[in-house]
């Protein structure tokens, strides 16, 4: 099948194209052409910038679906749609589980949960219109195609190349073993979907020619962020102390994962939909020794949240033994 990917060399955007490529069909990249240079030198390229709305690359051409992993507002969205015209057969939009409220909602949500109302009359995104932006953005999808367009609504993504490094964090954190500093309850429940299991879900989506809304999270069995810790020490080959601190002790650091009580449902939906669509669920313990790797191989850049050595160090120290 022909499948124009409006990115395709970031995160998501970079699993999708690699699974399609994996099972033959013909992919081109829509994209500033800015990053990502090297990647995919076999795959058509077209430039253009959704920011200053240059869909020209697109006057021609057409594919069996394209995949939208870089819509953020409705005006990026709507003014693809126009450029593509009826030249596209299904529209795969990358939403985020920022639709749902974050608070109120039971465990085991499915995607008939309520959505948090749309958001027409700013493009900045930040916490409190991230969410409403997709939702504007799935129902233009939605009131354009109809039974064609496949919603995705991604939730916390992790695996090689992730530019967040959240999951990251903590893998690395882990290969040092020890006593390890936790501003947050390691009950909290944790749900990861590999970002190559929401990719293979996006394809197969397109193959089947199957429509809807569909919750990409996973893993397969529940975890918390104890489970999250201890599965990246085994993989590292250590062992750790999870030592729980009071959250100013982190001092207005970052740190990924880390929830409020009250919105620990959202870390608790159902992927039972999705699953049946042929989403797979990689086993946790091969998404953290993917991760460790590639970041050894990357060189374990600095990361700009969590604790410094020596932050981690005082904390601990406050909270004895």
């Amino acid at each position: 099948m022909r499948i124009l990917m409006l990115g395709g060399t970031g995160f998501v955007g970079r699993a999708v194209v690699e699974d399609a490529l994996a099972r033959g069909h013909e992919v081109t990249i829509f994209s500033r052409g800015r990053s990502g240079a090297a990647l995919f030198p076999q795959v058509p390229r077209l430039v253009g910038d959704r920011d200053s709305d240059d869909y020209s690359a697109l006057a021609s051409g057409s594919w069996d679906a394209v995949v939208d992993s870089s819509g953020y507002v409705p005006r990026q969205v709507n003014n693809a749609m126009d450029a593509l015209g009826d030249r596209v057969g299904r529209y795969v939009f990358v939403s985020s589980h920022a639709v749902y409220p974050r608070r109120g909602v039971a465990p085991g949500s499915t995607e008939d949960t309520p959505r948090r109302e749309p958001v027409r009359d700013t493009e900045e995104l930040f916490e409190e219109t991230y969410g409403p932006l997709k939702v504007a953005c799935e129902d233009d999808v939605q009131a354009r195609f109809g039974e064609h367009a496949s919603i995705v609504r991604l939730g916390k993504a992790a695996g090689p190349h992730d530019p967040q490094n959240g999951l990251t964090y903590y893998v690395r954190r882990a290969t040092r073993g020890g006593r390890l500093a936790l501003p947050g309850r390691p009950e909290q429940p944790v749900q990861l979907i590999d970002v190559r299991d929401s990719a293979r879900l996006m394809v197969r989506l397109i193959e089947d020619g199957r429509g809807g809304a569909f919750n990409a999270i996973g893993p397969a069995t529940p975890i918390t962020l104890a489970d999250l810790i201890h599965t990246c020490a085994r993989v590292a080959g250590t062992e750790v102390e999870i030592v729980p601190v009071p959250e100013q002790d982190a001092r207005g650091t970052f740190f990924p994962l880390i929830r409020d009580p009250e919105e620990w449902t959202v870390m608790q939906r159902d992927p039972a939909r999705a699953v049946a669509a042929g989403m797979p669920q990689t086993p946790f313990e091969t998404t953290v020794a993917d991760v460790l790797a590639w970041d050894r191989e990357r060189g374990t850049p600095a990361l700009t949240f969590g604790f410094t050595e020596e932050e981690e160090a005082k904390a601990l120290a406050e909270a004895g033994h």
